[in-house]
């Protein structure tokens, strides 16, 4: 089961501009989850008046969902924005939203 939980799944239908892995080959588990794969992907605006999404995609072995993590401004950057998660919230709480937006899905 894939889950696409963005305001607009056509923007994030097709292979994002960029990617960073926060998380491969995890045995992760949270709760009765095992959380195989974690990432964060860029999808840049197709026209100026959008934002460019961020959005988080963590896979399990009860199925996988995709998420909007936030939109992008053009002074930042999905670097900054995956060393602030790393260092300032921790990818368990990005695993934790995950889990609970599958759990009722299952």
């Amino acid at each position: 089961m894939q889950i696409i939980d963005v305001p607009d799944p056509q923007r994030v239908s097709g292979e994002p501009d960029d990617r960073k892995i926060l998380l491969r080959l995890g045995n992760f588990i949270q709760d009765e989850f095992l959380v195989r794969h974690v990432e964060l992907r860029l999808y840049k605006a197709k026209t100026r008046n959008e934002d460019s999404l961020i959005t988080s995609f963590v896979d399990t072995d009860k199925g996988s969902i995709e998420m909007l993590y936030q939109t992008l401004h053009n002074d930042q950057s999905l670097e900054h924005v995956a060393e602030f998660l790393i260092s300032q919230l921790g990818i368990s709480a990005l695993i934790v939203r995950s889990v609970i937006a599958i759990r009722p899905m299952l």
